[in-house]
């Protein structure tokens, strides 16, 4: 609750004949308070509760959000309540939303200003702008929980999100001239002759028999077991033990933004912690390929049990930015259209799901449970939604022999 003053000063002559003055407000705690005068006449009396009043006034300008710009009070709201109640991945993600998204269109704009119409053709604007139906949501979400929060706190009079709802998925894609297509049918894999390309190239050499990119052998690894890029990078030699062909996930590479305090500067830091869920603590089975592939970078680089299988030139963690950009090189050189690294992962759980033929021709399938759990997912369905692009064609002929 706001302060507030409830009288503009009473004045009064006591016994003893000097002046008294009384001014009444409420705190933040909503209780009614006064603040006592005196002096020996009337007009020293009203000089300290002008002052009184003043500096009161001047406190709850600094204090009002509707009088402040939409750019000072997010920020300050990002930093005081945000900051410390979330991990700085989320955090940079916030306010990465709010300098790209809200700031440019809204940044200027006083709090009390905002109305429900404001928001609604912010939201329009980058929807019209074909940006993606996620990043639109998350612009949505920020400013949600902010005008909430400040609503909660009688900051404001009125929530300009309170009925505000986020477009339909669905009518959204429409707007922009795109389809509604199920989730499994957005996911992006690699084909099998992509597969073949990106290998080829991964590990092409120069003249001298140098090989062109360092490291190569980790795309393949994921894509023969499925992890996470953070996943993969924060993984030991000691977290993998080849006699038993497996390796254990139990931390995860992220990269954040550098500060002080909650200050952005330059540059970016690795943060070494715990995978992306409880469930992403798991055992990964080894295929042949997998293990080839440990066994390739720890002949590129081995700085010992208790470094990473994937290490930078000075035996510590590599930077994910570092890892993605090497990968986009590949695409580009060996000519298949850019994919996240991610697409590995899904490419890797299509095919277990989907299932591959052997020389005889069989086709060999894994359990969507089994899927899930190497993955690392505490349901199938995340797997089946998000993960697995169906193969269609293995529905060819499953009703020829049944006839109605």
């Amino acid at each position: 609750m706001q302060r507030e003053l409830l009288t503009n000063g009473n004045y009064f002559k006591r016994t003893d004949g000097r002046w008294g003055g009384t001014v009444w407000f409420r705190n933040e705690k909503g209780e009614r308070k006064r603040k006592t005068f005196s002096g020996t006449n009337k007009g020293a009396v009203n000089k300290k509760i002008k002052h009184f009043i003043e500096h009161f006034n001047d406190e709850l300008k600094q204090t009002d959000e509707t009088v402040k710009t939409l750019r000072a009070s997010l920020k300050n709201w990002l930093v005081v309540f945000k900051f410390t109640s979330v991990e700085q991945t989320s955090y940079d993600r916030c306010e990465q939303i709010a300098e790209k998204q809200i700031y440019p269109i809204l940044g200027d704009k006083l709090v009390g200003d905002i109305t429900t119409a404001d928001v609604k053709k912010l939201l329009n604007y980058w929807m019209n702008k074909g940006y993606s139906y996620s990043t639109v949501k998350k612009v949505y979400t920020l400013l949600n929980e902010y005008f909430r929060y400040q609503y909660q706190q009688d900051a404001i009079p009125k929530n300009p999100m309170d009925k505000l709802e986020m477009i339909k998925r669905a009518n959204f894609l429409s707007a922009q001239g795109k389809e509604d297509l199920p989730e499994r049918e957005t996911i992006i894999i690699f084909s099998d002759e992509e597969i073949e390309r990106f290998r080829e190239e991964a590990f092409s050499v120069f003249s001298n028999d140098k090989r062109k990119y360092q490291q190569a052998a980790a795309y393949i690894l994921m894509l023969n077991t499925g992890m996470r890029t953070g996943e993969v990078l924060g993984l030991l030699n000691s977290d993998i033990n080849l006699e038993k062909r497996s390796l254990y996930i139990q931390r995860g590479v992220k990269e954040i933004q550098k500060r002080e305090g909650a200050e952005a500067t330059s540059g970016r830091d690795i943060k070494v912690g715990k995978p992306k869920t409880k469930t992403s603590k798991r055992e990964i089975p080894l295929n042949d390929v997998a293990i080839e592939m440990i066994q390739d970078l720890r002949n590129e680089r081995y700085f010992g049990e208790d470094a990473p299988l994937i290490p930078d030139e000075n035996g510590g963690f590599t930077k994910p930015i570092n890892f993605r950009k090497r990968f986009y090189r590949i695409l580009k050189a060996a000519g298949i259209e850019q994919k996240g690294l991610h697409s590995l992962r899904h490419t890797f759980a299509t095919n277990l799901v989907n299932g591959r033929k052997d020389e005889n021709g069989e086709i060999h399938t894994v359990p969507i449970r089994t899927v899930a759990d190497i993955l690392g997912h505490t349901t199938t369905e995340i797997t089946e939604l998000y993960y697995v692009k169906r193969d269609m064609g293995n529905l060819n002929g499953a009703t020829d022999a049944f006839k109605f």
